[in-house]
């Protein structure tokens, strides 16, 4: 076996290789876990929706599930499978719409529309980024609530 520096370097490069090649796998199974957990959040039927909480924020992507009561929120970069927000539909209430600017095309796409909600709670307001598609489904699903007791 030889020894010296030609020795070293070989050995180097097969350290390096190894470490490269468990990045990979290791990137690979990552990229793998959010696909799934998407697949599965998307079963549930979901739209992809933009949120954000104050219009100075930057937006967060995501998507949105509507159920029978609320609406879940979930992050598309992340591996839960809980939802990180949740709005009951009898608070959600628009209060403003709009097409969305020129920087935000550039992060949420073209014929992004932006909506502008009241929560109901503590006069929190928040913003959701959705398609004009999106958009007539999400108040269709608002309109759509059966009517509040008395």
């Amino acid at each position: 076996m030889a020894e010296g520096p030609l020795a070293l370097g070989a050995d180097l490069i097969q350290v390096v290789i190894v470490a490269g090649l468990i990045a990979l796998a290791i990137a690979a199974a990552c990229a793998a876990l959010i696909a799934g957990r998407r697949s599965l959040i998307e079963r549930a039927g979901s739209v992809e929706c933009g949120l954000r909480h104050e219009p100075e924020q930057r937006w967060q992507l995501g998507l949105a599930e509507y159920r029978p009561d609320v609406l879940r929120w979930h992050p598309v970069f992340g591996v839960r499978l809980r939802p990180s927000e949740v709005f009951l539909r009898r608070s959600l209430v628009v209060t403003a719409r709009r097409p969305a600017d020129a920087l935000e095309v550039s992060r949420l796409g073209p014929g992004t529309v932006v909506v502008e909600c009241d929560t109901g709670t503590d006069d929190r307001r928040i913003e959701f980024a959705l398609s004009q598609d999106a958009l007539t489904g999400f108040l269709s699903w608002l309109e759509s609530a059966p009517p509040a007791p008395h």
